[in-house]
């Protein structure tokens, strides 16, 4: 008698060796479902760093401390939300220093300790950052220069304007009523960290969940492709500038009031700090998706940092060696492959393939790289397209 096909049969051996391979793929997504969020990984360091402080500096979780140290956090944030405004569009902003300075001296030189002309200073100080934002973004979106260079060169001027006022040398004082402001507390809280919530939640919320935030990120993550989908790329470049010089101006108006004599180098310590918050935070460098909430907490990481480092007895040059070194490592953890971490984990767990394992012979990795800041993503020859 011979015997019949086989009706159990679900296929030849080598389909059965795949669909072996893709259950355990299936296991190995189901182990790895858990995803870290984007922006955690700062919250995280954060907490590390207020739980390791008081072992290395005793006293730098005080009340007092931090009463000492959440307004510099809150000036540092303030300005960051600018550079992170920039960096989504693919730039970096080195006109930081320049803007902060030159709002600090208008501030305090033009009023000449009356409080009346206060409001006439900030009206000057406003018109400062439309103008250097306008000579920024212009320069980049319509004449493609590069980012670093346009904005170094604004700085160079802003810095010539700041001379030219003071004549190297500036002793004015900020008026009475905004140095009070900025030093006072409300209900216990620092008034700059009270400003500094209201920004970067007005923002966070304006950016998430308007049709013109969502656009911005758009353009910011893909030029040519927005271009294409009808977007004004070139006016959402230069509008960024605008706004990230008047974040800047509005955090060198903090620095006047709670310094109260500014010299002429009050801005010179937050260019650094500002990139550092930003990389710190997880925006890519290469544009698209940021966060000015996870910047703000960097900027507070930073700063608790320092008064860190400080309170350990280390030199203030010590300062930009760590600031330096954690913009390195952020951006050198941000551009470890993820494949390659997945495979790793894997090959640590019991049971799972890596990325050599025979099962998974039948897979073809994907080899595709897309270089998101090629010319072409930037429009034709380079340049924003609108």
């Amino acid at each position: 008698m011979v015997a019949g096909p086989r009706t159990d049969a679900v296929g030849p051996p080598s389909l059965q060796l795949k669909g072996e391979a893709a259950t355990d793929d299936a296991r190995d997504g189901r182990r790895f479902a858990l995803r870290v969020p984007r922006f955690s990984a700062i919250w995280v360091a954060t907490a590390l760093l207020f739980a390791v402080s008081p072992l290395i500096a005793s006293g730098s979780v005080s009340s007092s401390a931090l009463l000492s140290t959440l307004p510099f956090a809150a000036i540092l944030a303030i300005a960051g939300i600018g550079q992170t405004l920039v960096v989504q569009q693919r730039g970096l902003d080195l006109s930081v220093p320049g803007m902060i300075t030159l709002t600090t001296i208008i501030v305090t030189k033009y009023p000449h300790g009356h409080e009346g002309r206060l409001v006439g200073a900030i009206g000057l100080v406003v018109l400062a950052c439309v103008a250097s934002g306008l000579i920024s973004g212009i320069a980049i979106t319509w004449l493609s220069v590069t980012p670093l260079v346009a904005t170094l060169g604004v700085n160079a001027l802003l810095i010539g304007v700041v001379l030219q006022i003071t004549s190297g040398a500036s002793t004015s004082s900020a008026p009475g009523g905004l140095a009070r402001f900025s030093l006072d507390k409300t209900a216990g809280v620092p008034n700059t960290v009270i400003i500094a919530v209201i920004v970067v939640a007005l923002v966070a919320a304006f950016i998430r969940f308007m049709v013109v935030g969502r656009r911005f990120v758009f353009a910011g993550a893909s030029p040519a492709a927005a271009h294409v989908a009808g977007i004004r790329v070139r006016t959402y470049v230069l509008s960024t500038y605008v706004l990230a010089s008047i974040a800047y101006g509005g955090a060198g108006i903090l620095v006047a009031g709670f310094l109260g004599t500014p010299g002429i180098a009050a801005g010179d310590s937050y260019l650094l700090p500002t990139i550092a918050a930003v990389v710190l935070g997880g925006t890519s460098l290469a544009g698209g998706t940021g966060s000015v909430v996870a910047t703000a907490v960097g900027a507070l990481f930073l700063t608790q940092l320092q008064q860190v480092v400080l309170g350990s007895g280390a030199s203030a040059s010590g300062q930009f060696i760590i600031q330096g070194g954690i913009i390195a490592l952020g951006m050198g953890l941000r551009n470890i492959p993820q494949r390659r971490l997945k495979d790793f984990f894997s090959r640590l767990s019991q049971g799972s393939p890596g990325a050599d394992d025979p099962r998974r012979e039948g897979q073809r990795p994907d080899t595709t790289v897309v270089r998101r800041d090629s010319q072409l993503d930037r429009g034709p020859g380079g340049r924003y397209e609108d």
